[in-house]
């Protein structure tokens, strides 16, 4: 079913109304200060097309994970001036996201004026999708639209309770953007590339699972390498495996050879005395007792690289290292240059791979750069996601 999108709801005319906007703007902070604006600035383009259609905008998130309780280094109170940077006109911001402060702020806005609400996530009642708190939200606007595809997989009262709440609920362009880019990588040109990487096999094992008879390649980076290796019975030194998953990583394996598929694990690595910037390192194609992998190899960088030069369609979830560690990023940065390089189509997800491609300069050179990791990995393996089948009801 086709999702409504924010072209219609423009369309049919918008000025003076009262828009909801659920944008993601749970930007990662270091010390109150925001250390990296990606979602905000991919919020821009919905919320200034309201705005200059004349909309009275009120925008929604979420900020990190304060569990239903008011923490004040978690408000959005700080996001708000450097939205307005981005939106290039004002934000005001409310302390309050329902109730009598909020219906107070909303009445006060014009028509083009927007306004920040306080993180939805300070009411238990959001992530439980209580339907007086999706109520509370609804009577704050006229028309709704969804432009946080990084949440859209959780069944929450902003992303999904207030849907049916309101006149009339659409996609925003943030939204309707990464849905058309994900389904190249559900209907792709082939070959198909899939690069996961990342600390562990339990976090990706569904995705895993649903791409090993689908990927033509499925290439493995990251600690989560190491359980695969443990699981073909090979040393893995001090490396971080998960015992508990050795017969699923097993399952992935075979998974992939009854679909005819290739499936790459590292056969050289990086290992380190410990997880420190200036460790002692070496390279390896066995890791000794006591060696942390740390890195895949070069000639693993190699191979997954030449791989993506012969892709015409590539997916990207994960490092595939301790990429954070400069000491460490060498396989991470060769792949992510290896992906910006390829002719293919190129979709990359998850904080970690986007910190990559962003501190590297890669940018602009990939096709679409995903806004959401747990959302976007869902999407790609066929699950509906609670935030986008809300709009199609």
């Amino acid at each position: 079913m086709a999702v409504p999108d924010l072209d219609g709801l423009l369309a049919d005319g918008v000025r003076g109304q009262r828009v909801l906007v659920r944008a993601d703007l749970n930007v990662p902070l270091s010390n109150g200060t925001i250390r990296d604006d990606s979602r905000v600035r991919a919020s821009v383009p919905t919320l200034r097309r309201l705005a200059d259609a004349g909309a009275r905008v009120i925008v929604t998130s979420h900020l990190g994970r304060p569990k239903g309780q008011r923490k004040p280094e978690l408000t959005l109170r700080r996001v708000a001036p450097r939205l307005a940077e981005r939106i290039g006109r004002g934000v005001s911001f409310c302390e309050e996201c329902i109730g009598e402060k909020a219906a107070a702020a909303v009445a006060e806005l014009g028509d083009g004026q927007i306004l920040l609400l306080e993180n939805v996530r300070f009411h238990a009642g959001e992530e439980k999708n209580e339907t007086g708190f999706a109520a509370d939200l609804a009577a704050l606007a006229d028309l709704y639209v969804n432009d946080a595809f990084g949440t859209a997989h959780r069944a929450h009262a902003s992303t999904t309770g207030i849907a049916s709440l309101v006149d009339r609920a659409v996609a925003g362009d943030l939204l309707r953007s990464e849905l058309e880019h994900l389904r190249v990588v559900r209907d792709p040109e082939r070959p198909l590339l899939v690069l996961l990487g990342g600390a562990k096999v339990s976090s990706k094992l569904a995705v895993m699972e649903a791409l090993a008879p689908h990927a033509d390649v499925l290439a493995i980076g990251g600690a989560m390498a190491y359980t695969f290796i443990a699981a073909a019975g090979k040393p893995t030194g001090a490396s971080r495996v998960e015992q508990d998953m050795l017969e699923d990583a097993n399952c992935v394996v075979e998974a992939v050879r009854a679909a005819g598929r290739r499936l790459l694990i590292p056969t050289d690595h990086l290992v380190a005395k410990s997880l420190e910037a200036g460790a002692s390192t070496r390279v390896v194609e066995t890791i000794p007792d006591g060696w942390i992998g740390v890195d895949i190899g070069p000639e693993t960088a190699r191979r997954y690289a030449e791989e993506a030069a012969k892709a015409r369609t590539i997916f990207w979830n994960g490092p595939m290292g301790v990429f954070e560690i400069q000491d460490f990023a060498a396989g991470t940065a060769r792949v992510a240059e290896a992906v910006a390089s390829s002719d293919a189509t190129t979709v990359v997800g998850g904080g970690d791979s986007l910190a990559a491609i962003q501190q590297l300069g890669f940018s602009h050179r990939i096709t679409h750069l995903s806004t959401g990791g747990g959302a976007s990995l869902e999407f790609v393996q066929g699950l509906a996601l609670p935030g986008v089948a809300a709009l199609e009801r």
